[in-house]
């Protein structure tokens, strides 16, 4: 009988209809990479002749004049940026959660609301006064005075994802590493940052997207170009390439490829992580 009621004509219409809705999105959205893409592997003339069609031509003459016009220099300094703010991020965040979900101290929950509250602050009302700082500090037009301004706004998000983790630990888990005699840090190190690895993920990709393509720190931080990153990079190129939508977007390629892989390399554990403090125990 559920298999004579699953089969009816009713119900296959309506699979029928949400499969093709499915499918035009699926090709809606999948368009704009695939033209890039298709767009990037043309010669200018070949562009203007037939702008629309798809892998129509191949040439890799886009993506050497790309790595000759210094994007490997800015794709080292984006790799060196995202890689240590991430690391700093990543164990200040955790670590400050630990302490502010499962320490009892003094001001404990108005601290937590105070860090968390850096959400609501607008990163781009604080480019001059961080600017200014920086200036006087000495670190500016350097790597360094792009990491710590990144690190800083980023902390809040994600000290809050990973907070909302935590509770899901099971307090047996601390109480039986208490009674253990385990000290914080080993508590934390061995039970607690392991368990936290969904969450560290969602950091790791929700920031590291954020921080990749960060164009206004770089261009008010910055001013030499060898320590320009991909976003501030790729506005060089469209001005030495003028027109050449060809070699802009053999640029745009090689500088969304490595966020991609990652996206899609560790989607499945993001998704976990977003979910992992929406139920309690």
């Amino acid at each position: 009988m559920v298999g004579s009621r699953t089969w009816t004509p009713g119900f296959l219409l309506r699979r029928g209809l949400l499969l093709l809705l499915e499918i035009t999105l699926a090709v809606f959205l999948a368009f704009p990479f695939i033209f890039v893409i298709s767009t990037s592997f043309k010669s200018q003339q070949q562009y203007f002749r037939d702008p629309a069609g798809l892998f129509s031509h191949f040439t890799l003459e886009n993506y050497q004049t790309t790595l000759d016009m210094g994007f490997v220099q800015y794709f080292i300094n984006s790799i060196i940026v995202v890689t240590v703010a991430i690391l700093l991020l990543v164990l200040l965040s955790t670590m400050s959660s630990y302490a502010l979900s499962r320490i009892d101290f003094k001001f404990n929950s108005a601290l937590m609301l105070l860090l968390v509250s850096g959400m609501m602050l607008p990163i781009h009302a604080s480019l001059i006064p961080v600017f200014v700082l920086e200036n006087k500090v000495g670190i500016y037009d350097s790597l360094i005075g792009l990491i710590l301004p990144q690190l800083a706004f980023a902390i809040p998000i994600s000290v809050f994802v990973a907070s909302q983790f935590m509770h899901t630990i099971p307090p047996s888990l601390f109480e039986a590493a208490k009674v253990d005699g385990a000290s914080h840090y080993r508590l934390f190190f061995s039970v607690v940052f392991p368990l936290l690895s969904p969450a560290t993920v969602t950091i790791v990709i929700y920031n590291g997207v954020r921080i990749w393509n960060n164009f206004s720190f770089a261009l008010v931080f910055t001013q030499s170009k060898r320590n320009y990153t991909i976003p501030l990079g790729l506005q060089a190129f469209y001005g030495e390439f003028s027109v050449n939508v060809p070699g802009i977007l053999a640029a745009i390629s090689l500088a969304t490829l490595p966020i991609l892989i990652l996206y899609f390399v560790l989607q499945d554990t993001v998704v976990k992580g977003l979910t992992g403090g929406a139920v309690k125990e």
